[in-house]
């Protein structure tokens, strides 16, 4: 498994999880064209572009072409890599038929070539000796601060998330990722 520094920012759940699988990094999903009006999803990438950089990761078809721009105009370019995912014909194995342009989307490729489109954009790999690994925020830590699991700890969440200015939707595994992303466990736990 490789560690990648950047949030990757993939189309949809099937594309997020082939790429888990490869990857050890912060996948954030932007519901295809949902990402147009989500502001608050917006918000949320031009945090993490200015803290961890994004790699943005669609499928080659028209569609993954119209969601990369939009991504370009709403975020710092400059913190902002593109990968790009090799034209081939195809249909994935859960699809009754190809898509519309009959290409395989980021969910049907195969590992390496995923690992080599992020290559190609200049992701940042990380050694698991070359850096200091900071101790996770966990569900335990979640837990333990009324966050999860508990009575009221939704309400509590979303107070949290709206401290944060995070998106109120986010899932208590979402907001786990997010917080990994932006912050230390000394800092949550000082939050």
């Amino acid at each position: 498994m490789h560690k990648i520094r950047e949030v990757i920012v993939v189309e949809g759940r099937y594309d997020k999880n082939a790429l888990s699988q490869v990857v050890d990094a912060v996948i954030l999903e932007t519901a295809g064209f949902g990402i147009f009006k989500d502001r608050q999803k917006q918000k949320l990438l031009r945090t993490l572009a200015e803290t961890r950089g994004l790699i943005v990761l669609t499928d080659p078809d028209g569609a993954g072409f119209v969601i990369r721009n939009f991504l370009k105009g709403c975020t710092d370019p400059s913190r902002v890599k593109h990968a790009y995912v090799p034209d081939i014909p195809g249909k994935e194995r859960r699809k009754s038929s190809p898509s519309k342009e009959g290409k395989l989307g980021v969910e049907g490729m195969r590992p390496a070539l995923l690992l080599e489109a992020l290559r190609r954009a200049g992701a940042s790999f990380e050694e698991a000796e070359a850096a200091p690994e900071r101790e996770p925020i966990t569900k335990a830590d979640l837990y333990a601060r009324g966050l999860s699991g508990g009575e009221g700890s939704a309400e509590k969440r979303r107070e949290l998330l709206k401290k944060l200015d995070l998106p109120e939707r986010l899932t208590a595994n979402g907001l786990l990722d997010v917080l990994n992303a932006l912050m230390s466990r000394e800092e949550f736990y000082r939050l």
